[in-house]
C-alpha cells in the first residue's frame, strides 16, 4: 500500500468511496465485506457524504467500521451547500456521525460552493473544529480562483484538501489546480477515478489496453495506478464486492514505467491551457 503524509496525517493513497452503495439490502453484507476487505489490507481512508442515498451510505461505513478501532482509520463526509451555515452544518454533522455511529470526524467537506457567504461557513467549521467534532475541514469541487478565495478567508495552512473529479481522461486540474494546492500544503482527493460516476466510461484506447495486456492486468487497475502515479492524489474508488477491492488493491501496488505514461500521454493529452473545472 502507497500512503501520503498530509499535516502529520499518514493517509493510504487508495482511500474507500461510498457513491451509491448502502442503497440495497440485498447488497449490504457483500458491501460491508468490500469496506473491511480494503481495511484490513491497508486502507485507512473512507470517503462518504450525507447526500450518498440520503445518509445510507453513511450508515453502511458506520456498520463496516463498528468493530474496528477508530483511530485507525480516516473518516471523511460531506455536507450539502443549502446546509453551509454554521446552525445547519451542526445538524448536518450530528446526523453523520449517528449514522457513522462516531463521536467525531477527521475530516468535513462543503460537498460543492453554496450561496452561503463563505466567510460563514469557514466558521461553522472552525467552531466543529474547536470543538472537537471534526479534526480537519475542507471542500469539495472546488477551483483555483475558489480555493485563492478560501484561503483569502480562513488563512495559510488551515485548509486539509479539495475534493474534485479526475482520471485519466478528465484531467484538467493538472494545469493549475494540482500545482496551486501542493503549493499551499492543500491535499488533493480526486474521486471517479474511472469516470463511472456519470455512466460514461473511459475511452479505452491503443495505449491503455497495450499496457493492461502486457503486465497481465485490467484496464480499471492501469487507470487507478494512474492516478497515483504522483503520490500527490488520494483516489477514493468504489469497490462494493471483494473481487473488485482485491483488484483495487492490487492497482495501488502497480507502477507504471516512464515509457508507459508518456504513451498515455500521447493518447489522453494532458491539458495545455486552463479548463473548465467538471464535475459529477
Amino acid at each position: 500500500m502507497k500512503y501520503m503524509t498530509v499535516k502529520g496525517e499518514k493517509l493510504s493513497q487508495l482511500g474507500l468511496g461510498t457513491w451509491g452503495m448502502g442503497e440495497k439490502a440485498s447488497k449490504r453484507e457483500e458491501e460491508i465485506a468490500a469496506l473491511r476487505c480494503g481495511l484490513s489490507s491497508g486502507v485507512n481512508v473512507i470517503d462518504t457524504a450525507e447526500m450518498y442515498g440520503e445518509g445510507q451510505a453513511e450508515s453502511l461505513v458506520g456498520e463496516a467500521i463498528k468493530d474496528l478501532d477508530r483511530s485507525q482509520l480516516f473518516l471523511i463526509s460531506k455536507f450539502y451547500p443549502w446546509h453551509a451555515s454554521p446552525r445547519e452544518q451542526k445538524k448536518s454533522l450530528a446526523a453523520s456521525l449517528k449514522r457513522l455511529g462516531t463521536d467525531y470526524l477527521d475530516l468535513y467537506l462543503l460537498h460543492w460552493k453554496s450561496d452561503y457567504p463563505l466567510a460563514e461557513t469557514v466558521k461553522g467549521l472552525q467552531d466543529l473544529q474547536a470543538a472537537g467534532l471534526i479534526r480537519h475541514w475542507g471542500v469539495s469541487n472546488f477551483d483555483t480562483a475558489d480555493m485563492q478565495e478560501l484561503v483569502d478567508i480562513a488563512g495559510e495552512g488551515a485548509i486539509f484538501a479539495n475534493e474534485d473529479l479526475y482520471n485519466l481522461d478528465k484531467r484538467g486540474v493538472e494545469y493549475d489546480l494540482l500545482p496551486w494546492q501542493k503549493q499551499h500544503g492543500i491535499a488533493f482527493i480526486g474521486y471517479s477515478p474511472f469516470n463511472s460516476g456519470n455512466g460514461q466510461s473511459i475511452p479505452v484506447k491503443a495505449s491503455l489496453k497495450q499496457i493492461a495486456d502486457k503486465r497481465g492486468v485490467s484496464v480499471h487497475q492501469v487507470l487507478l495506478a494512474w492516478t497515483m502515479r504522483t503520490g500527490q492524489v488520494l483516489t477514493i474508488p468504489k469497490a462494493s464486492s471483494v473481487d473488485h477491492m482485491r483488484a483495487n488493491l492490487a492497482a495501488a501496488d502497480l507502477v507504471l514505467t516512464a515509457g508507459e505514461l508518456a504513451a498515455l500521454d500521447r493518447d489522453y493529452l494532458p491539458p495545455k491551457s486552463k479548463q473548465p473545472l467538471e464535475s459529477i
